[in-house]
């Protein structure tokens, strides 16, 4: 499988003002994330919020230039041909009513990224519209209608054909599913997996529902903190995690009927304040297992079973 997105360690950090008589604080929103995805394949990035998802997906979409690290699509280095790239990376927001204009006929803004990286004529343009709209399963007479004039999961079919439009290698989709009705949800991620089958297109899926996340990906990340404290193949990863923060996601996580064998670990408090994370291990200071070690030495990624964890003490948890 050829690996059209490499990210090695991405930094993001963003000063914070504290007043005339403090110097600024930082929060490292993004603190040296790593990953390789393949043609065809799907990324899941999970964890609370505030552990540095979104901040991903906008370096990885080159919204925002991370402060350090690497950035490579298909090859190429996208923080110096990010202009070039752009049409290879695109993103589907959690909104699909404010990522739409509400001004702007739905054929419209389908045909903009054609207009942008294609020499496709007028006749041309509309002609892939229709065709992608009909793909989502909307009608071709919606192309003359207002995004007012839509429920929430027709918007977020569109604001998916738009992505789509530019033929990307790359998808990024921030929490795409989360403001749907659940019936609908079921709809949209089918469309995602028929999409990715047809044009081998690889997602990079921000989610909070780890039931979604196991249904559609093939690989997870676990964020806590702006760090990756777990990632590998899904299935090897929901069947046996690592890492106790990975646990207690996957423990938290409703299911019918209840599974008795699984281990519930509770999480005590919120996540550390990004202004003055803890030392050592950032998940210490809500760890059921945490030692004096894990107060003082942060633990780096290592390989163990098949995956990449985080943890001084992930071969006993195993």
């Amino acid at each position: 499988m050829s690996i059209v997105l490499r990210a090695r360690e991405l930094t993001r950090h963003y000063p914070v003002s504290r007043g005339l008589l403090h110097r600024p604080a930082l929060v490292r929103a993004l603190n040296g994330v790593s990953f390789d995805l393949a043609a065809g394949r799907t990324l899941a990035v999970v964890g609370e919020s505030g552990c540095g998802k979104s901040t991903l997906a906008r370096a990885l979409t080159l919204i925002e230039k991370p402060d350090a690290g690497s950035l490579e699509i298909a090859g190429r280095n996208a923080l110096v041909h990010d202009r070039e790239l752009r049409r290879d990376v695109q993103m589907v927001f959690q909104n699909p009513y404010a990522s739409l204009n509400p001004r702007q006929k739905i054929l419209d803004q389908l045909a903009e990224p054609l207009r942008n990286f294609t020499s496709l004529s007028r006749a041309e343009r509309r002609e892939r519209v229709l065709a992608m709209l009909e793909r989502v399963g909307l009608r071709p007479e919606h192309a003359w209608r207002y995004p007012h004039m839509f429920s929430g999961g027709q918007r977020q079919r569109i604001a998916i054909a738009r992505a789509m439009m530019p033929n990307p290698r790359v998808l990024v989709a921030d929490e795409p599913t989360s403001a749907l009705d659940v019936s609908i949800q079921a709809q949209v991620l089918n469309l995602f997996q028929d999409l990715q089958a047809e044009y081998a297109t690889a997602y990079v899926f921000i989610s909070h529902n780890l039931a979604v996340v196991r249904h559609l990906a093939h690989e997870v990340l676990v964020m806590y903190l702006g760090r990756a404290v777990e990632s590998g193949p899904t299935e090897r990863l929901y069947a046996r995690p690592l890492h106790p923060y990975t646990r207690s996601l996957l423990a938290a996580t409703p299911s019918l009927p209840p599974d008795p064998q699984r281990q519930r670990i509770p999480l005590v408090g919120e996540l550390p304040d990004p202004l003055n994370p803890p030392a050592g291990c950032a998940f210490h200071t809500r760890c059921p297992y945490a030692t004096e070690r894990c107060r003082a030495e942060r633990p780096e990624l290592r390989e163990l079973d098949g995956r990449q964890v985080a943890c001084h003490h992930a071969e006993l948890l195993g």
